[in-house]
C-alpha cells in the first residue's frame, strides 16, 4: 500500500473509531449525567490530574520514539515493553502510598479508595503500550478500532448498571477499570505481539535519550494541563469542577473525532516525511484548513445552542456548566494549531526543543493561573483561552521554521473559515431568538437551529469555493 493509500486508510478508520467511541461514549456519560450528581463526576475529576502524571511516566515518551524508528525490531519492542511494566508498578506504588495526602488536599476522605483502586489501571495499560505502538506505526487504525468500540460499549454498560443500583462515583471508577481490561484481553488476542525475554539496554539508551525530554514535557504538560482542575477542585465546591468537567467533555466530542482523529495519523504520516520540508508544509497545511474548516463552525454552533442542549441531553441540574462551555468553545478552536505544530516538532526530532517551550508555555500558565484567581471561576475559564492563544504562536514560532510557515500565515489560511462560521452562528442566534419568543420547545429549538446553521455555513462555503470542502469531496471519492 504507497503512502497516500495507507493515509487515507487511517484517517477513514480513524475516523470510524472516534466517531464510533465518541458517540458511544457521549451516549454512555448522557445516561450516566442523568443518573448521577455532578459532584460525583467532579470527585473523579479531582484525581484525573494524578492518573495523567502516571500514564506518562509509564510510558516516558518510549512510544514516540518507537514510532519515528523505522527499523525498530523485536528487541526494541520488547526492551520497552519491559520498561513500562517496570514504570508502572512504581507509579502505582508511589500513588498508593500518597492517596491520603491527595485526599487531605480536597478534603474529600472517599479519595484515599478511590485513588488506590483507579490506579491498578496504571499496570493494565502498561501491558498495551507497545502493542498500541505497532499498530500506530503501520497505521493500522482499523484493529484498534475492532478493539476500542467493544471494550467502551462493555465498560459503558457495566457504568450504567452501577449507577443505577446507586454505587455512585465508583460505578464511574470501575467503568473505566472495565473498558481498560477489556482493551487489553483483546489487544494481546488479536495482534499477537508477545514480548521477547530480552533487555537492550543500547536500544534502551537510544530511545530513551530521545524520549527522556519528551518525558519531561509530557510531566509538566499533564501538571499544567489540569492545573485549573487542580485549582478549581481546591477552591470551589466538587459540584463546580463537576460543571467544568461535563463543558470540557463535551467540547472534546468535535475535537477528538476531528483533530485528534487526524492528529493520530499525521504523525506517522509527518515521520515518512519529515525530510521533505516542502512536501511536509503542504500536507500540514491542508490538514489544518480542513479541521479548522470543520471544527470551528460546530464548536460555534454548539455554543450559540448551548442552553437548550445541555437542558434537553442533560437535564436542568446541569444548566451550570453552559457558560463554561461557551468559554471552552474557544479554546477548542484553537487546540488543533497546537498539537499539529507539536507533531512538526517531534518529527524532526526536536525533543529538546519541544522540552524547551513546555517550560516557557507552563511559566507563562501559572502567570495567567495566578492572575485570574481573583476574577473567580469565570477569570479561570478565561484564562485558559488566553493562555492557550499565547501559545498558539509561540508553537507555531519555532515549528514554523522548520517548514517555513509561521503562526500568522496558519492564522491567516484559516481566518475564511472562521469568518463564515461566525456569520452562520450570528445567523442561528438570530433564529433561535425568534423561536424562544414563540415559547418553542428545546429539541426544536436545537434541531432548526442546528439546520440553519449547518445550511448557512455549507452555502457560503460552496458559493466561495472553500479548498477544504474539494478536499473532503477527494477523500470521500477516494
Amino acid at each position: 500500500m504507497n503512502l497516500k493509500k495507507q493515509a487515507l486508510s487511517g484517517m477513514l478508520w480513524t475516523f470510524v473509531q472516534q466517531f464510533n467511541s465518541q458517540g458511544i461514549g457521549f451516549i454512555i456519560s448522557v445516561i450516566l449525567a442523568r443518573l448521577l450528581l455532578p459532584a460525583e463526576f467532579g470527585i473523579i475529576g479531582m484525581i484525573s490530574i494524578f492518573i495523567t502524571i502516571g500514564t506518562v511516566l509509564i510510558d516516558s515518551g518510549l512510544a514516540t520514539s518507537l514510532i519515528r524508528t523505522p527499523d525498530a525490531d523485536q528487541e526494541d519492542f520488547s526492551t520497552v515493553f519491559y520498561f513500562n511494566i517496570i514504570g508502572s508498578i512504581v507509579a502505582y506504588i508511589i500513588l498508593y502510598f500518597t492517596a491520603p495526602l491527595i485526599a487531605k488536599f480536597f478534603n474529600q476522605p472517599i479519595l484515599v479508595n478511590l485513588t488506590r483502586v483507579f490506579g491498578i489501571s496504571f499496570i493494565i495499560n502498561a501491558l498495551t503500550i507497545v502493542h498500541y505502538t505497532r499498530l500506530t506505526q503501520k497505521m493500522d487504525f482499523k484493529t484498534q478500532t475492532i478493539i476500542y468500540i467493544p471494550s467502551i460499549i462493555g465498560g459503558g454498560i457495566l457504568g450504567i448498571l452501577l449507577a443505577y443500583l446507586g454505587y455512585g462515583v465508583w460505578s464511574l471508577v470501575w467503568m473505566r477499570m472495565f473498558q481498560t481490561f477489556l482493551s487489553t484481553i483483546q489487544l494481546w488476542i488479536i495482534t499477537k505481539w508477545k514480548p521477547s525475554l530480552s533487555f537492550n539496554m543500547n536500544k534502551f539508551k537510544y530511545h530513551f535519550n530521545f524520549s527522556y525530554k519528551l518525558l519531561l514535557s509530557g510531566l509538566i504538560d499533564a501538571v499544567f494541563s489540569n492545573i485549573y482542575t487542580l485549582v478549581i477542585g481546591r477552591m470551589f465546591a466538587p459540584a463546580q469542577l463537576g460543571y467544568y468537567t461535563r463543558a470540557n467533555t463535551v467540547i472534546k466530542l468535535p475535537v477528538d473525532n476531528i483533530s485528534g482523529s487526524l492528529n493520530k495519523v499525521t504523525f506517522p504520516l509527518f515521520s515518512t516525511i519529515k525530510n521533505d520540508n516542502e512536501r511536509l508544509k503542504k500536507v500540514y497545511k491542508k490538514i489544518l484548513k480542513m479541521v479548522i474548516f470543520f471544527i470551528a463552525p460546530i464548536l460555534i454552533l454548539m455554543g450559540v445552542l448551548a442552553t437548550p442542549m445541555f437542558r434537553f441531553v442533560f437535564t436542568e441540574k446541569w444548566l451550570p456548566a453552559v457558560p463554561y462551555f461557551q468559554i471552552l468553545c474557544v479554546h477548542g478552536i484553537i487546540y488543533p494549531f497546537h498539537s499539529y505544530n507539536l507533531n512538526v516538532l517531534n518529527v524532526k526530532g526536536r525533543s529538546d526543543l519541544f522540552l524547551k517551550l513546555e517550560v516557557i508555555k507552563k511559566t507563562l500558565l501559572v502567570i495567567t493561573v495566578a492572575l485570574s484567581i481573583p476574577f473567580g471561576i469565570f477569570g479561570l475559564l478565561w484564562g485558559i483561552v488566553i493562555s492557550s492563544s499565547i501559545t498558539l504562536f509561540i508553537n507555531a514560532y519555532y515549528s514554523g521554521k522548520f517548514i517555513n510557515y509561521s503562526g500568522l500565515e496558519q492564522i491567516k489560511d484559516v481566518l475564511p473559515a472562521l469568518f463564515i462560521s461566525v456569520i452562520a452562528g450570528s445567523i442561528t442566534w438570530g433564529v433561535d431568538q425568534v423561536l424562544i419568543g414563540f415559547e418553542m420547545n428545546d429539541f426544536i429549538r436545537i434541531s432548526v437551529g442546528g439546520l440553519t446553521g449547518v445550511i448557512s455555513y455549507g452555502t457560503m462555503a460552496y458559493l466561495f469555493k472553500f479548498q477544504s470542502l474539494h478536499d473532503l469531496k477527494d477523500i470521500i471519492k477516494k
